[in-house]
């Protein structure tokens, strides 16, 4: 299958995989885990716009107008765009008997995209390391 007219697939796969995410996240939020707040990813988003990339606490980031469906948006792009380069990698053939060796390797590795580049940008260091508890928080 071309990558191209796996697309459709691969945007299905994306979605899915995010909101078995966002399942983990809900379950870590109903047990007392503070989790990811999505209006600061849309924060950070939004300031890219204005072409400033790294913040020392977003938190203190001038609000974004719609920063929370903003973050919402581009939680659900990043997936698939995630979903897609798997895709790429293993090649079209892999929507048609899909595997979860690849499915779960690529799904670690892009886990450190939010520990080694958003979560610096966004003032909390790389891993988090600049919080009270940094295994804690890359942890989850």
């Amino acid at each position: 299958m071309e990558p191209l007219c796996a697309l459709p697939q691969a945007v299905v796969v994306g979605i899915g995989a995010t909101a078995v995410m966002d399942l983990w996240l809900l379950l870590l939020k109903h047990s007392g885990v503070p989790t990811m707040d999505f209006a600061l990813l849309g924060r950070w988003v939004g300031h890219l716009f204005h072409g400033q990339i790294a913040h020392d606490a977003i938190r203190r980031a001038r609000p974004i107008a719609g920063e929370l469906g903003l973050g919402w948006l581009t939680h659900y792009a990043v997936g698939i765009v995630f979903a897609a380069l798997l895709v790429v990698l293993q090649g079209g053939a892999w929507l048609d008997r899909p595997s979860v060796l690849p499915a779960l390797a690529w799904g670690l590795a892009t886990a450190a995209a939010p520990l080694l580049v958003l979560q610096p940008a966004m003032g909390a260091g790389i891993a988090s390391s600049r919080t009270p508890a940094p295994l804690m928080n890359s942890l989850r």
